[in-house]
Protein backbone atom coordinates (compact mmCIF):
# COMPACT_ATOMS: atom_id res chain seq x y z
CA UNK A 1 0.00 0.00 0.00
CA UNK A 2 1.17 3.15 -1.19
CA UNK A 3 0.53 6.84 0.96
CA UNK A 4 1.55 9.67 0.02
CA UNK A 5 1.85 12.54 3.26
CA UNK A 6 1.99 15.73 3.49
CA UNK A 7 4.62 16.79 5.52
CA UNK A 8 3.47 19.72 7.25
CA UNK A 9 6.16 20.36 9.80
CA UNK A 10 4.37 23.22 11.82
CA UNK A 11 1.75 20.37 12.91
CA UNK A 12 3.29 19.18 15.78
CA UNK A 13 2.18 15.51 15.12
CA UNK A 14 3.48 15.32 11.71
CA UNK A 15 6.73 13.91 12.93
CA UNK A 16 5.56 11.28 15.00
CA UNK A 17 3.34 10.35 12.20
CA UNK A 18 6.21 9.94 10.07
CA UNK A 19 7.91 8.08 11.86
CA UNK A 20 4.71 5.64 13.03
CA UNK A 21 4.02 5.07 8.76
CA UNK A 22 7.88 4.38 8.45
CA UNK A 23 7.88 1.83 10.96
CA UNK A 24 4.28 -0.13 9.83
CA UNK A 25 4.08 -3.32 8.62
CA UNK A 26 1.46 -5.31 8.00
CA UNK A 27 0.30 -9.10 9.11
CA UNK A 28 2.89 -10.48 6.42
CA UNK A 29 5.74 -7.83 7.22
CA UNK A 30 5.61 -5.47 4.48
CA UNK A 31 5.91 -2.64 5.07
CA UNK A 32 3.88 0.69 3.49
CA UNK A 33 5.64 2.64 0.54
CA UNK A 34 5.40 5.85 2.00
CA UNK A 35 6.02 9.39 -0.21
CA UNK A 36 7.04 12.12 1.85
CA UNK A 37 4.87 15.38 0.26
CA UNK A 38 6.54 18.33 1.77
CA UNK A 39 3.52 21.01 1.84
CA UNK A 40 3.42 24.65 3.18
CA UNK A 41 0.33 25.69 5.37
CA UNK A 42 -0.79 28.59 4.61
CA UNK A 43 -4.63 29.44 6.13
CA UNK A 44 -5.04 31.76 3.27
CA UNK A 45 -4.56 29.25 0.54
CA UNK A 46 -6.02 26.17 2.01
CA UNK A 47 -9.34 26.47 0.58
CA UNK A 48 -8.45 27.64 -3.16
CA UNK A 49 -4.97 27.75 -4.60
CA UNK A 50 -4.96 27.12 -8.03
CA UNK A 51 -1.80 26.76 -9.19
CA UNK A 52 -0.86 24.37 -6.34
CA UNK A 53 -4.17 22.29 -7.40
CA UNK A 54 -2.52 22.09 -10.85
CA UNK A 55 0.88 20.90 -9.59
CA UNK A 56 -1.14 18.22 -7.26
CA UNK A 57 -2.97 16.90 -9.10
CA UNK A 58 -0.31 16.13 -11.07
CA UNK A 59 1.49 14.93 -8.78
CA UNK A 60 -0.72 12.49 -7.52
CA UNK A 61 -0.90 10.97 -11.26
CA UNK A 62 2.86 10.37 -10.93
CA UNK A 63 2.79 8.87 -7.70
CA UNK A 64 -0.54 7.34 -8.06
CA UNK A 65 -0.52 6.29 -3.90
CA UNK A 66 -3.44 4.39 -2.57
CA UNK A 67 -4.37 7.33 0.26
CA UNK A 68 -2.88 10.66 0.84
CA UNK A 69 -2.86 11.42 4.87
CA UNK A 70 -2.71 14.94 6.50
CA UNK A 71 -3.65 16.44 10.01
CA UNK A 72 -6.45 18.63 9.82
CA UNK A 73 -9.19 18.56 7.22
CA UNK A 74 -7.85 20.60 4.40
CA UNK A 75 -10.15 21.39 0.91
CA UNK A 76 -7.56 22.21 -1.16
CA UNK A 77 -6.16 18.48 -1.41
CA UNK A 78 -10.07 17.23 -1.07
CA UNK A 79 -10.43 18.47 -3.99
CA UNK A 80 -7.96 17.72 -6.27
CA UNK A 81 -8.20 14.01 -4.68
CA UNK A 82 -11.62 13.66 -5.00
CA UNK A 83 -11.15 15.05 -8.52
CA UNK A 84 -8.66 12.13 -9.50
CA UNK A 85 -10.60 9.49 -7.18
CA UNK A 86 -7.61 8.72 -4.55
CA UNK A 87 -8.92 8.55 -0.76
CA UNK A 88 -7.80 11.38 1.41
CA UNK A 89 -7.50 10.68 5.27
CA UNK A 90 -7.88 13.72 7.05
CA UNK A 91 -7.28 13.42 11.24
CA UNK A 92 -8.44 16.23 13.03
CA UNK A 93 -6.23 17.57 16.42
CA UNK A 94 -7.92 21.10 16.20
CA UNK A 95 -11.25 21.87 17.68
CA UNK A 96 -12.47 24.51 16.49
CA UNK A 97 -11.11 23.42 12.77
CA UNK A 98 -13.54 25.50 10.52
CA UNK A 99 -12.63 23.72 7.32
CA UNK A 100 -14.92 20.43 8.42
CA UNK A 101 -17.59 23.04 7.19
CA UNK A 102 -16.17 23.52 3.80
CA UNK A 103 -18.70 21.89 1.22
CA UNK A 104 -15.71 19.68 0.48
CA UNK A 105 -16.56 17.41 3.16
CA UNK A 106 -18.91 16.19 2.21
CA UNK A 107 -16.62 14.52 -1.57
CA UNK A 108 -16.38 10.69 -1.47
CA UNK A 109 -12.63 10.75 -1.45
CA UNK A 110 -12.66 11.57 1.98
CA UNK A 111 -12.49 9.40 5.08
CA UNK A 112 -12.26 12.28 8.39
CA UNK A 113 -10.81 10.93 11.73
CA UNK A 114 -12.14 13.27 14.25
CA UNK A 115 -10.41 13.58 17.86
CA UNK A 116 -13.34 14.24 19.49
CA UNK A 117 -16.34 12.38 19.87
CA UNK A 118 -18.85 14.82 20.47
CA UNK A 119 -18.04 16.44 17.21
CA UNK A 120 -17.92 13.32 15.47
CA UNK A 121 -21.10 12.01 16.69
CA UNK A 122 -22.82 16.04 15.45
CA UNK A 123 -21.33 15.00 12.09
CA UNK A 124 -22.52 11.20 11.99
CA UNK A 125 -26.07 12.80 13.06
CA UNK A 126 -25.95 15.39 10.32
CA UNK A 127 -25.55 12.89 7.71
CA UNK A 128 -22.31 12.82 6.67
CA UNK A 129 -21.04 9.34 7.04
CA UNK A 130 -17.20 9.53 5.95
CA UNK A 131 -16.47 10.95 9.15
CA UNK A 132 -14.68 7.98 12.17
CA UNK A 133 -13.87 8.68 15.87
CA UNK A 134 -9.99 8.22 15.84
CA UNK A 135 -8.23 9.60 19.22
CA UNK A 136 -4.92 11.14 19.07
CA UNK A 137 -1.48 9.73 20.63
CA UNK A 138 1.70 9.66 21.75
CA UNK A 139 5.00 8.63 20.34
CA UNK A 140 6.52 6.68 24.29
CA UNK A 141 9.31 5.54 21.85
CA UNK A 142 10.54 9.39 20.90
CA UNK A 143 9.59 10.40 24.13
CA UNK A 144 11.49 7.19 26.44
CA UNK A 145 14.23 8.17 24.63
CA UNK A 146 14.41 11.46 26.42
CA UNK A 147 16.22 11.33 29.35
CA UNK A 148 17.10 14.23 31.87
CA UNK A 149 20.24 15.37 33.09
CA UNK A 150 21.70 16.69 35.90
CA UNK A 151 21.18 20.08 34.37
CA UNK A 152 17.88 19.31 33.05
CA UNK A 153 16.72 18.38 36.56
CA UNK A 154 18.25 21.68 38.22
CA UNK A 155 16.38 23.57 35.42
CA UNK A 156 12.98 21.83 34.60
CA UNK A 157 11.98 20.37 38.08
CA UNK A 158 8.78 21.89 39.77
CA UNK A 159 5.88 20.47 42.24
CA UNK A 160 3.62 22.20 39.48
CA UNK A 161 3.32 23.03 36.07
CA UNK A 162 1.05 23.96 33.36
CA UNK A 163 2.75 24.21 29.50
CA UNK A 164 0.02 26.17 27.26
CA UNK A 165 -1.19 29.89 25.43
CA UNK A 166 -2.95 31.68 27.55
CA UNK A 167 -4.99 32.47 24.40
CA UNK A 168 -3.82 36.80 25.07
CA UNK A 169 -1.13 36.52 22.61
CA UNK A 170 -3.82 35.69 19.85
CA UNK A 171 -6.32 37.82 18.24
CA UNK A 172 -8.99 38.66 21.45
CA UNK A 173 -12.29 39.13 19.14
CA UNK A 174 -14.49 39.18 22.62
CA UNK A 175 -11.58 42.76 23.38
CA UNK A 176 -12.85 44.01 20.50
CA UNK A 177 -16.27 43.32 20.26
CA UNK A 178 -17.19 43.78 23.92
CA UNK A 179 -17.18 48.07 23.80
CA UNK A 180 -19.52 47.79 20.43
CA UNK A 181 -22.30 45.51 22.11
CA UNK A 182 -25.23 47.57 24.19
CA UNK A 183 -25.60 46.58 28.02
CA UNK A 184 -27.90 44.07 27.85
CA UNK A 185 -26.07 42.39 25.12
CA UNK A 186 -22.84 42.09 27.28
CA UNK A 187 -24.46 41.28 30.16
CA UNK A 188 -26.14 38.33 28.52
CA UNK A 189 -23.16 37.09 27.21
CA UNK A 190 -20.97 38.03 30.07
CA UNK A 191 -23.60 35.60 31.82
CA UNK A 192 -22.83 32.61 29.82
CA UNK A 193 -19.00 32.93 30.52
CA UNK A 194 -19.99 33.11 33.92
CA UNK A 195 -21.79 30.06 34.11
CA UNK A 196 -19.81 28.17 31.45
CA UNK A 197 -16.96 28.50 33.98
CA UNK A 198 -18.82 26.54 36.30
CA UNK A 199 -19.10 23.43 34.42
CA UNK A 200 -16.91 21.21 32.95
CA UNK A 201 -17.43 18.13 30.50
CA UNK A 202 -20.64 20.16 28.37
CA UNK A 203 -20.04 22.84 26.93
CA UNK A 204 -23.80 25.01 26.35
CA UNK A 205 -22.58 28.34 25.12
CA UNK A 206 -23.55 27.59 21.66
CA UNK A 207 -27.25 26.48 22.18
CA UNK A 208 -27.32 29.68 24.91
CA UNK A 209 -26.76 32.17 21.70
CA UNK A 210 -30.35 33.56 20.55
CA UNK A 211 -30.87 34.99 16.99
CA UNK A 212 -31.17 38.11 18.62
CA UNK A 213 -27.64 38.30 20.32
CA UNK A 214 -26.17 35.87 17.44
CA UNK A 215 -27.38 39.21 15.41
CA UNK A 216 -26.01 42.04 17.94
CA UNK A 217 -22.20 39.81 17.79
CA UNK A 218 -22.55 39.81 14.28
CA UNK A 219 -22.85 43.55 13.97
CA UNK A 220 -20.29 44.32 16.57
CA UNK A 221 -17.76 41.48 15.05
CA UNK A 222 -18.34 41.83 11.13
CA UNK A 223 -17.36 38.30 11.18
CA UNK A 224 -19.28 35.86 8.50
CA UNK A 225 -18.58 32.26 7.51
CA UNK A 226 -16.64 31.88 4.50
CA UNK A 227 -19.06 31.71 1.09
CA UNK A 228 -18.08 27.85 0.30
CA UNK A 229 -18.56 26.85 4.55
CA UNK A 230 -21.90 25.55 5.94
CA UNK A 231 -21.23 26.49 9.52
CA UNK A 232 -22.98 28.39 11.55
CA UNK A 233 -23.07 31.62 12.94
CA UNK A 234 -23.47 29.94 16.41
CA UNK A 235 -20.84 27.95 15.90
CA UNK A 236 -18.48 30.72 14.81
CA UNK A 237 -19.12 33.08 17.79
CA UNK A 238 -19.54 30.33 20.23
CA UNK A 239 -16.09 29.08 19.22
CA UNK A 240 -14.06 31.84 18.20
CA UNK A 241 -15.00 34.38 20.38
CA UNK A 242 -16.69 33.20 23.66
CA UNK A 243 -14.98 29.61 24.09
CA UNK A 244 -12.08 31.41 23.34
CA UNK A 245 -12.61 34.34 26.08
CA UNK A 246 -14.11 31.67 28.80
CA UNK A 247 -10.08 29.62 28.65
CA UNK A 248 -8.52 33.46 28.93
CA UNK A 249 -10.44 33.88 32.18
CA UNK A 250 -10.32 30.06 33.08
CA UNK A 251 -6.27 29.72 33.12
CA UNK A 252 -5.23 33.06 34.38
CA UNK A 253 -7.47 32.72 36.77
CA UNK A 254 -6.82 28.76 38.07
CA UNK A 255 -3.29 29.70 37.84
CA UNK A 256 -3.63 32.72 39.99
CA UNK A 257 -4.90 30.79 42.93
CA UNK A 258 -2.77 28.02 42.39
CA UNK A 259 0.19 30.27 42.66
CA UNK A 260 -1.32 31.81 45.75
CA UNK A 261 -0.82 28.52 47.45
CA UNK A 262 2.00 26.46 45.57
CA UNK A 263 5.07 27.61 43.32
CA UNK A 264 4.27 27.03 39.96
CA UNK A 265 6.33 26.92 36.78
CA UNK A 266 4.26 28.09 33.50
CA UNK A 267 5.47 27.86 30.19
CA UNK A 268 3.46 29.81 27.64
CA UNK A 269 3.91 32.06 24.34
CA UNK A 270 6.88 35.13 24.79
CA UNK A 271 4.03 37.44 24.22
CA UNK A 272 2.17 36.86 27.90
CA UNK A 273 5.54 37.51 29.79
CA UNK A 274 3.87 40.27 31.85
CA UNK A 275 1.75 37.32 33.22
CA UNK A 276 3.52 36.13 36.16
CA UNK A 277 1.20 36.59 39.67
CA UNK A 278 2.13 35.84 43.02
CA UNK A 279 3.67 32.04 42.97
CA UNK A 280 3.87 31.57 39.29
CA UNK A 281 7.39 31.64 37.61
CA UNK A 282 6.55 32.40 33.92
CA UNK A 283 9.25 30.58 32.09
CA UNK A 284 8.39 31.41 28.06
CA UNK A 285 8.19 29.13 25.68
CA UNK A 286 8.88 25.28 25.88
CA UNK A 287 10.21 23.73 22.49
CA UNK A 288 7.52 20.92 21.89
CA UNK A 289 10.50 17.99 21.09
CA UNK A 290 13.43 19.00 23.49
CA UNK A 291 11.92 21.10 26.32
CA UNK A 292 8.39 19.39 27.02
CA UNK A 293 9.10 16.60 27.40
CA UNK A 294 11.13 17.10 30.28
CA UNK A 295 9.33 19.29 31.99
CA UNK A 296 6.42 16.33 32.02
CA UNK A 297 9.19 14.00 33.37
CA UNK A 298 10.32 16.57 35.95
CA UNK A 299 6.60 17.95 37.57
CA UNK A 300 5.65 16.32 40.29
CA UNK A 301 1.87 17.49 38.77
CA UNK A 302 1.16 18.60 35.15
CA UNK A 303 -2.20 20.15 34.57
CA UNK A 304 -4.07 20.09 31.48
CA UNK A 305 -6.84 22.77 31.06
CA UNK A 306 -8.90 22.34 28.09
CA UNK A 307 -9.37 25.29 25.46
CA UNK A 308 -13.33 25.50 25.99
CA UNK A 309 -14.12 24.35 22.19
CA UNK A 310 -12.86 20.89 22.73
CA UNK A 311 -15.87 19.66 23.76
CA UNK A 312 -15.17 16.10 24.89
CA UNK A 313 -11.63 14.96 23.24
CA UNK A 314 -8.64 14.46 24.68
CA UNK A 315 -6.01 17.52 23.84
CA UNK A 316 -2.61 16.51 22.69
CA UNK A 317 -0.85 18.01 25.29
CA UNK A 318 -2.41 15.39 27.97
CA UNK A 319 -1.10 12.62 25.21
CA UNK A 320 2.83 14.27 25.87
CA UNK A 321 2.14 14.13 29.60
CA UNK A 322 0.98 11.01 29.78
CA UNK A 323 3.70 9.28 27.09
CA UNK A 324 6.22 11.23 28.95
CA UNK A 325 5.73 9.01 31.76
CA UNK A 326 4.28 12.60 33.65
CA UNK A 327 1.48 12.52 36.33
CA UNK A 328 -1.83 14.40 35.04
CA UNK A 329 -4.22 16.73 36.53
CA UNK A 330 -6.64 18.12 34.36
CA UNK A 331 -10.40 19.34 33.78
CA UNK A 332 -13.13 16.32 32.86
CA UNK A 333 -13.38 15.44 29.55
CA UNK A 334 -15.52 12.90 28.26
CA UNK A 335 -12.75 11.11 25.97
CA UNK A 336 -10.51 11.01 28.54
CA UNK A 337 -12.63 9.75 31.16
CA UNK A 338 -13.60 7.01 28.51
CA UNK A 339 -9.84 5.97 27.62
CA UNK A 340 -8.24 5.76 31.15
CA UNK A 341 -9.61 5.68 34.26
CA UNK A 342 -9.66 8.37 37.00
CA UNK A 343 -7.94 7.96 40.11
CA UNK A 344 -5.34 5.17 38.27
CA UNK A 345 -4.38 6.61 35.58
CA UNK A 346 -4.85 10.37 35.79
CA UNK A 347 -6.91 12.59 37.92
CA UNK A 348 -9.19 15.08 37.46
CA UNK A 349 -10.76 18.07 39.06
CA UNK A 350 -14.36 19.17 39.58
CA UNK A 351 -14.29 22.51 41.56
CA UNK A 352 -11.41 25.20 42.60
CA UNK A 353 -11.37 23.45 45.99
CA UNK A 354 -11.37 20.16 44.83
CA UNK A 355 -8.26 21.32 42.18
CA UNK A 356 -6.45 23.08 45.73
CA UNK A 357 -7.27 19.55 47.65
CA UNK A 358 -6.31 17.26 44.93
CA UNK A 359 -2.56 19.20 44.65
CA UNK A 360 -2.31 19.08 48.34
CA UNK A 361 -2.60 15.40 48.70
CA UNK A 362 -0.40 14.43 45.80
CA UNK A 363 2.33 16.84 46.38
CA UNK A 364 3.11 14.68 49.67
CA UNK A 365 1.72 11.33 48.41
CA UNK A 366 4.42 10.85 46.22
CA UNK A 367 3.94 6.23 45.79
CA UNK A 368 0.70 7.07 44.67
CA UNK A 369 1.48 10.26 42.37
CA UNK A 370 3.83 8.16 40.64
CA UNK A 371 1.90 4.40 40.50
CA UNK A 372 -0.72 6.64 38.63
CA UNK A 373 2.04 7.63 36.20
CA UNK A 374 3.48 4.47 35.35
CA UNK A 375 -0.39 3.44 35.11
CA UNK A 376 -1.13 5.90 32.38
CA UNK A 377 2.31 5.16 30.50
CA UNK A 378 1.72 1.64 30.01
CA UNK A 379 -1.66 2.21 28.81
CA UNK A 380 -0.21 4.70 26.12
CA UNK A 381 2.60 2.25 25.68
CA UNK A 382 0.08 -0.63 24.57
CA UNK A 383 -3.26 1.10 23.39
CA UNK A 384 -2.58 5.05 22.49
CA UNK A 385 0.42 5.23 20.16
CA UNK A 386 1.08 6.33 16.75
CA UNK A 387 1.99 2.93 15.65
CA UNK A 388 -0.94 1.53 17.25
CA UNK A 389 -3.32 4.60 15.23
CA UNK A 390 -1.16 3.65 11.87
CA UNK A 391 -2.67 0.00 12.04
CA UNK A 392 -6.03 1.73 13.10
CA UNK A 393 -6.10 3.38 10.15
CA UNK A 394 -5.37 1.03 7.50
CA UNK A 395 -8.24 -1.10 8.99
CA UNK A 396 -10.22 1.48 8.91
CA UNK A 397 -9.48 2.48 4.79
CA UNK A 398 -9.79 -1.22 4.34
CA UNK A 399 -13.57 -0.62 6.09
CA UNK A 400 -14.67 1.68 3.61
CA UNK A 401 -13.16 0.11 0.06
CA UNK A 402 -15.40 -2.59 1.16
Amino acid sequence: MKVLHLNITTFFANMDMLEAFESYRDSNGKPLELIKYDYKYDHDKVRKDLDFEERFLNDLRNYQPDFVFSFNFLPVISKVCNKEGITYVSWIYDNPEIFLYNYNMKNPCNIVLMFDSKQYMEFMEGGIKNVRYLPLAASTKRLDSIMPTKADKKKYSADISFVGSLYTERKQYYEEIAPKLDPYTLGYIDGIIKSQLQVDGVNFVEECLTPEITQKIQEASNIYPYPDSIETLEYLYANYIINRQITIIERKELLTLIGDHHPLKLYTYKQNNSFSPKGVQNMGPASYFTEMPLVFKLSKINLNITLRSIQNAIPLRVYDILGSGGFLMSNFQHDLAYHFVPGEDFVYYESRKDLLDKIDYYLVNENERIEIARNAHRKIQEQHTFDVRVTEIIEIIKEFAH
